[in-house]
Parts: structure tokens; C-alpha cells; sequence
């Protein structure tokens, strides 16, 4: 007789052990985390490119105004959503949270289907789907920051940061045949049912009171049980948190000095382009054969690479890497600003922002208490991520009228990614004093909770 066949939990697990160092009972949550992000991800791939071109409908030269509009928007949103987390738990705010987008999504669908799609919607559209995308993307990580270990993190958090990337493949390829087809409607309705797919497995993913969940901690073997409680605390208590925390201070510094650079790139990017190509149709290739080539190799690190790096070197050497891409980018775009050495540096920098950087960075957040997870995190991924955003751009405009060219501006950023990359280690350092910090310490964090998911 032969032997029996493995079951199919097993079977599975084996195959995910080529990938990602995932413990059997880990299974289940990593591939909730992995579709929850894919799902996210791709409905906001589905929407970019109708938010381009509508964004467009009153000139490219609103674009600017168009997202400091996106800032006052977040400057808004945040007290709303300060106010959700104070009095509901995250079994409640979260659905709340990602069911106003869906209803928000449909109401631009009855828009765009009527005929009315004029100047004015296109601009609120625009600034509606930059404000989509950043919370519902930091309420993913903050669910996950609060879901899984630091151990944990460090393993798998580059694979499912993967199912994202994956979804920047499937996003764009629906929205090119649902468009043609079908019309832009289809797109926001594809957006609308991916959301509630995400839901879903946020529903799945997070414990339910009282049921209690496996997972790998610091010292070993530990267990927790999902809190159905109300994180508490003030309104604004996210911004105070981050005043009152070096730590949480330094996070923002990160983040500013990594829109820095992105924004300076950004621009000088712009520049090369529109020198090289003289119309929209190449420009357009060239910006989709970079995309392709980022999303490729992202997904090949985040598969293959970054949790075994986590593993291996630290969080410190996986967010170390990024200042050092960046560094070498300005270098190499400066000494030559061509279109190939631009398209290899942005290629290179974005690649190991996504793949490595983001990763590591939401390991860093598994080590603050509950609050900080969900009020403080969600303030830094958006108002200070799009804070950092307008400033850059204004700094930029600012020194190109100085007449300082780039590189001039590389003279400038590269002891800037230098200060960055030593932020970046003492993070990590801060980092691992919380996670061994003693059990009655104010500062240690919440025990996590993963590994068997519940329905």
C-alpha cells in the first residue's frame, strides 16, 4: 500500500515554505493577510487610472492645488476617525470605516453614469480616491501591527505585503478591459465588490472576543484573546501620542526625510521625461515599463527576500537599505541624467521601498500599544505622509527658481539619506528595547495575536 496523502492544510503549508518561513498554524492568517491586501491594492489600481483622468478634467496645471486639497482633506478626516476608534473596537470601526468608501465608491458610479462627470467631480474624485488609499491601506497595517507578533512580522509581513503587488498586476490589466468594454462604471463597481471582499477577510483575520489565538512572541509560545473593547482616549490623542514619544517622533522623521527624497526624484523625473519624449503616448510607455519593471522585481523580494532578510539581519539592515537606494539614485541620475540611468535608479529605489522599506517600517509598529497602533499610525501615514508631500514639492519649486539644478539638490539630499539611514538604525535599535522590555514596563507593548485566524 502506499502511503497516504498529506492532508490539504499540509500540502499547502509545504508550498508556502518555498516562499516564506510560515509556521502550520500561521497559515491561514498570513493567506487572509496576503488576499485582504490583494484586494485593497487591487481595487485601487482598478480606480488610478480614472482618477488620472478625471484629475485632468480642469488642466494639468490644477494638479498641484489638487493635492494640497488631499491634505485638507486628511487634516479633516483624521478627528473623524480618532473619534471611531475612541468609542468603537475594531471589529466595529474598521467595517464602518471601509463600507463609507464602498458607499462613497457607488455614489461616483451613479455619478459618472448619469452623465454628470463634469470639472468639479473630477476634482473631487481625485482627491477622494488619495484620501481612499492611504487609510484604508494604514487601517490594513494597523490591523496587522496589531494581529501578528514581532516575530512574526519579520517573517511574513514581506509576503503579504506581496499580495498587494499582486494586485497592482491584476488592477491595471481589469481596468484596460473593463474601461473598453464595459465603460468606467464597471471600474468603480469591480472597486466596490474587491472592498468588500477586503472586508471579508479583515472579518476572518481578526479574533473575536473571547476566542482565543496562537502566537509565536518574543519568548515563546503565547496566547491572547481578541479585545472587543474600545481602544479609548481622546479624539486627537494620535497626534499627542506622537508628541509625547521620541519614538513615534522618530517614525515621522522617516517617513518626511523618505516623502523627501520621492518627491525630489519625483520631479527631476518629470524633467528627463518631458526632455526625452515629446508626447503623451511615449511618456505614457516609458512611466508603464517602469511601473512593470517595479512591480516585478517587488514581488520577486517580497516572495523571496524580505522576510528571510528580516529574519537573518534585522529590521535595522531592511530599513537601512532604503536610505542607501536613495543615496545611490541622486548619485547616479545626477553624473548622468539620462533616461535609462533614471529608469534603473527608480526601478532599483521603489523596489526596495516596497519589497523591504514598508515591511520593516509596519514591523516597527507591533511594538507600541493599541492606541498608537490605530490613532498614531493613522495620523503619520496620512497627514504627516502627504504633509511631507506638499512641502517637498514646494522645496523643489523653490530651489529650482534659485537656480539650483539637481545636482545640486543630490549635493543636498545625499548627507540627508545619510542622517536618514542612522534615524533608521537607531529605530530598529528602539525597536528591540521595547519588544524585550519587562512585562510590568509602561512602555512594552500589548501582547499580539495571529496564527489560528477565526471565522
Amino acid at each position: 500500500m502506499t502511503a497516504p496523502s498529506p492532508a490539504p492544510p499540509a500540502l499547502l503549508h509545504r508550498w508556502l515554505r518555498r516562499a516564506v518561513d510560515v509556521q502550520p498554524d500561521e497559515v491561514r492568517a498570513t493567506l487572509l493577510g496576503f488576499g485582504w491586501f490583494f484586494c485593497l491594492l487591487g481595487g485601487y489600481y482598478l480606480l488610478r487610472p480614472l482618477r488620472d483622468a478625471l484629475g485632468l478634467a480642469g488642466g494639468a496645471d490644477e494638479l498641484q492645488w489638487l493635492f494640497s486639497a488631499t491634505f485638507v482633506a486628511m487634516l479633516a478626516l483624521v478627528p473623524l476617525f480618532g473619534w471611531l476608534v475612541t468609542r468603537l473596537p475594531p471589529r466595529r470601526f474598521v467595517p464602518l470605516a471601509y463600507r463609507f468608501f464602498t458607499v462613497s465608491i457607488l455614489v461616483f458610479c451613479v455619478l459618472i453614469a448619469s452623465g454628470v462627470h463634469g470639472v468639479w467631480v473630477g476634482r473631487v474624485f481625485f482627491v477622494w480616491i488619495s484620501v481612499f488609499n492611504l487609510f484604508v491601506i494604514s487601517i490594513f497595517w494597523s490591523v496587522l501591527a496589531d494581529c501578528f507578533s514581532n516575530a512574526q512580522g519579520r517573517r511574513l509581513f514581506g509576503f503579504i505585503a506581496a499580495g498587494g503587488t499582486a494586485g497592482t498586476f491584476v488592477g491595471p490589466a481589469l481596468a484596460a478591459s473593463l474601461v473598453t468594454a464595459l465603460g468606467p462604471v464597471a471600474l468603480t463597481l469591480g472597486a466596490a465588490l474587491l472592498l468588500e471582499a477586503a472586508l471579508q477577510c479583515f472579518h476572518r483575520l481578526y479574533p473575536r472576543e473571547g476566542q482565543r489565538l496562537a502566537h509565536e512572541g518574543a519568548a515563546g509560545a503565547a496566547t491572547a484573546t481578541g479585545d472587543a473593547r474600545p481602544i479609548g482616549g481622546s479624539v486627537l490623542a494620535g497626534l499627542a501620542l506622537i508628541a509625547r514619544s521620541p519614538y513615534l517622533l522618530g517614525l515621522c522623521g522617516y517617513l518626511l526625510l523618505h516623502t523627501a527624497a520621492s518627491t525630489f526624484l519625483y520631479f527631476e523625473q518629470g524633467r528627463i521625461v518631458a526632455g526625452a519624449f515629446s508626447d503623451t503616448a511615449s511618456r505614457t510607455r516609458f512611466f508603464a515599463l517602469v511601473d512593470l519593471g517595479v512591480s516585478t522585481l517587488t514581488l520577486l523580494l517580497q516572495l523571496f527576500v524580505t522576510g528571510r532578510l528580516m529574519k537573518r539581519f534585522g529590521v535595522g539592515t531592511a530599513l537601512v537599505l532604503l536610505p542607501i537606494a536613495s543615496a545611490l539614485a541622486f548619485a547616479a541620475v545626477a553624473l548622468s541624467p539620462t533616461v535609462l540611468v533614471l529608469a534603473a535608479a527608480q526601478a532599483l529605489r521603489r523596489a526596495f521601498d516596497y519589497a523591504i522599506a514598508r515591511p520593516a517600517r509596519e514591523v516597527l509598529f507591533t511594538v507600541v500599544g493599541r492606541e498608537a497602533k490605530y490613532k498614531a499610525k493613522n495620523a503619520i501615514e496620512t497627514v504627516v505622509y502627504r504633509g511631507g508631500d506638499a512641502v517637498s514639492g514646494w522645496i523643489s519649486a523653490g530651489l529650482g527658481a534659485l537656480g539650483v539644478g539637481f545636482a545640486g539638490l543630490a549635493a543636498l539630499a545625499i548627507p540627508l539619506a545619510a542622517a536618514w539611514a542612522v534615524l533608521s538604525l537607531w529605530l530598529a535599535r528602539q525597536q528591540e528595547r521595547r519588544l524585550h522590555a519587562p512585562a510590568g514596563n509602561s512602555t512594552a507593548p500589548r501582547a499580539s495575536t495571529a496564527g489560528h485566524a477565526a471565522d
